[in-house]
């Protein structure tokens, strides 16, 4: 008889729920997060179980263990499963036989499972964007980087003497006493990542954007994985949560803020890019007009999702001329142009 598993996973503990084809709940048992623990509760199910769990803190090391051991793993979307987030009665044992119960039915919203390859990269990015942080302040403020860098000795001292409110100052020192503690990693970081950054052409085309750089176009990359999994750009737009909130009443719709769903560090990097994307041409004029009317910071997020609609289709140009490429033996073709309508 087949056997569904639903995980309720925390920090430190988790909940495992065994649900049978019948629906009848064989175990329901809380163990420590461990490779031994999680195994003995369910080790001596057959490859190929499937296992459900909540897209909670730290679940990277579940989908190891499972990969490994040849169960399929389920990543289920928190906020879309209403059946647990409207249950009465909220504890582990319930949570975790609910998903059990929801994957017995094929009920499950089910989230993209990035690969390790991927979750790897996103790690080894989200420790280098200290720097796009100091960028996103002087942008801000309409201070343009100087010709080397702001984190050359010549750099520094630029920033030390440029005139900044007491916030901001405040915020551009704590990051750079951040990064010169994180100087030695950081320096090997930075070689992996222009490595990187050469031997992909998704990385090359990006940075044709206004706005992105080696970082902010590895961060792309490394968060939207394989774009050919999003049907549109507005999709991706949503799944970076940069979307507005559509409420609808007999005939009457109201568009609210943005979901701030999906991918956090997705949206993120966008704003941040947008802070330098907004002056460029392509972008100034409906920021401006934007901003006249619904103030700056609607406008930055509007450019935001602009600038990631543009990237969605220079990404899925490269994925299709590489698919062409595949096909075609010795052709290879680079996407020229990053003024995509979207």
């Amino acid at each position: 008889m087949s056997v569904y598993v639903g995980i309720d996973v925390h920090r430190k503990r988790s909940q495992i729920a065994l649900v049978g084809q019948d629906g009848e709940v064989q175990v329901n048992r809380n163990v420590p997060n461990s490779v031994e623990t999680v195994l003995g509760v369910i080790g001596d199910l057959p490859i190929g179980t499937p296992v459900a769990f909540e897209a909670a803190y730290g679940w990277g090391w579940l989908v190891e263990l499972l990969e490994d051991y040849g169960y399929e793993p389920h990543l289920v979307h928190p906020l879309q499963c209403k059946a647990i987030a409207s249950a009465r009665l909220k504890n582990d044992k319930v949570d975790a036989a609910t998903l059990g119960q929801l994957l017995r039915a094929d009920l499950l919203p089910e989230a993209w499972i990035a690969p390790l390859d991927v979750r790897q990269q996103r790690a080894l990015l989200r420790r280098t964007l200290l720097r796009n942080r100091v960028h996103a302040v002087l942008a801000d403020l309409g201070h343009t980087r100087p010709t080397g860098g702001c984190f050359t000795g010549p750099g520094r001292v630029w920033l030390a003497g440029l005139p900044l409110p007491d916030a901001s100052r405040h915020v551009v020192d704590d990051l750079l006493a951040v990064m010169d503690a994180l100087q030695p990693p950081i320096g090997v970081l930075d070689k992996e990542l222009a490595a990187l950054a050469r031997g992909d052409p998704r990385t090359t085309a990006l940075m044709r954007l206004p706005g992105i750089g080696t970082l902010t176009a590895l961060a792309i990359v490394a968060e939207v994985g394989d774009i050919s999994r999003l049907p549109s750009a507005r999709n991706l737009a949503s799944w970076a949560g940069l979307t507005p909130t559509v409420r609808n009443s007999d005939r009457t719709v109201h568009h609210g803020h943005i979901s701030k769903q999906g991918s956090p560090w997705l949206r993120w990097i966008m704003c941040e890019a947008a802070q330098t994307a907004k002056r460029h041409p392509l972008f100034a004029p409906g920021y401006q007009d934007m901003t006249r009317r619904r103030g700056k910071k609607i406008a930055t997020t509007a450019v935001a999702r602009k600038l990631l609609t543009h990237a969605y289709h220079v990404l899925r140009e490269v994925h299709d001329q590489q698919a062409t490429s595949h096909h075609k033996p010795g052709v290879h073709r680079f996407t020229q142009t990053a003024t995509h309508s979207g």
